[in-house]
């Protein structure tokens, strides 16, 4: 039988595990890094920009920019957004490319 005595180092260590695991959480700044080198590394391409970066429960999730194919002139070169996932110190656990588009596109909205 377990007593309450019994439970509460189980809370105890959970919370701990939990406040480790925040304190893991590399910084904003450092995720970005990670993500341009990491995907830089995969894909022998520099990246050009991170267009956005989110935390999430299991670590960030980044869009990044890069250029697939460079043209003369570079307005025409084809950009590609790469959706990026990193745990919480910052490995690249998974990428995928999403949308490609010319250097030179402009997205429109379509409520105007």
């Amino acid at each position: 039988m377990i007593t309450s005595d019994d439970r509460e180092p189980r809370k105890a260590r959970s919370s701990s595990r939990r406040q480790s695991s925040a304190e893991a959480r590399v910084s904003a700044a450092e995720a970005m890094r990670s993500a341009i080198e990491q995907l830089s590394e995969l894909l022998g391409r520099a990246p050009e920009s991170v267009s956005s970066l989110r935390p999430t429960d299991q670590g960030w999730e980044a869009d990044v920019e890069v250029v697939e194919l460079e043209r003369i002139p570079e307005t025409t070169s084809v950009m590609a957004s790469y959706q990026v996932v990193l745990d919480p110190e910052g490995k690249l656990l998974a990428y995928e490319r999403g949308r490609r588009y010319t250097r030179a596109q402009v997205d429109r909205r379509d409520d105007q």
